[in-house]
């Protein structure tokens, strides 16, 4: 019988480099699973349907809601996004270990649904970076900077409290690397 593989929930504040870790470190770590998530908002330049999300629009995602498709979806900023249940279950099933990308609600929401998930909360180093990176990203409304922004804090206290590991990323490579050791067992 094949052993399952682990489930691995990265959480974190938007614009703490959630994103950007986790594509450095799946192009140097074969065989981890990446769940893509689904989404009703509009695809940004350069994203790819069913590699970076899988867009929906409104009917389809309430219609997998209805059938219980998601493992969890929130409503944030004005969209919606969830991660399908199959998404993760083909891969544990087949033995491969799984990375979940959510914001820190929907990493709570994914614990209550895996007791074995791994919880991993990626920390910006300062408010004021968090800002500075929501901004030079150039993808957020003011007022969508604003409410990413008013929310920090919660999302930095909630993770360092409830995640099972921290990782500041103040400098991309070193996270990049805890992040990696993480997903080796090396560090939990």
């Amino acid at each position: 019988m094949k052993k399952a593989g682990r489930v691995f929930v990265v959480a974190g504040p938007s614009g703490a480099g959630k994103g950007t870790l986790i594509r450095k470190v799946l192009s140097e770590t074969p065989g981890v699973h990446y769940a893509v998530s689904a989404t009703t908002r509009a695809p940004r330049q350069g994203e790819v349907n069913g590699k970076d999300y899988y867009f929906l629009g409104e009917e389809e995602f309430e219609r997998l809601i209805e059938q219980g498709e998601f493992l969890e979806s929130e409503e944030v900023y004005g969209n919606r996004y969830g991660t399908l249940k199959s998404e993760v279950r083909n891969a544990v099933s087949s033995g491969r270990d799984v990375l979940i990308e959510v914001d820190v609600k929907g990493a709570l929401t994914v614990r209550s649904q895996l007791a074995g998930a791994l919880l991993v909360f990626i920390m910006p180093p300062s408010m004021e970076e968090l800002e500075s990176r929501l901004r030079k990203r150039g993808t957020d409304s003011e007022s969508e900077i604003g409410a990413r922004i008013e929310v920090a804090p919660w999302e930095v206290e909630t993770g360092e409290s409830d995640c099972d590991v921290v990782i500041v990323n103040s400098d991309v490579e070193e996270a990049a690397d805890e992040l990696a050791r993480v997903l080796r067992g090396e560090q939990v």
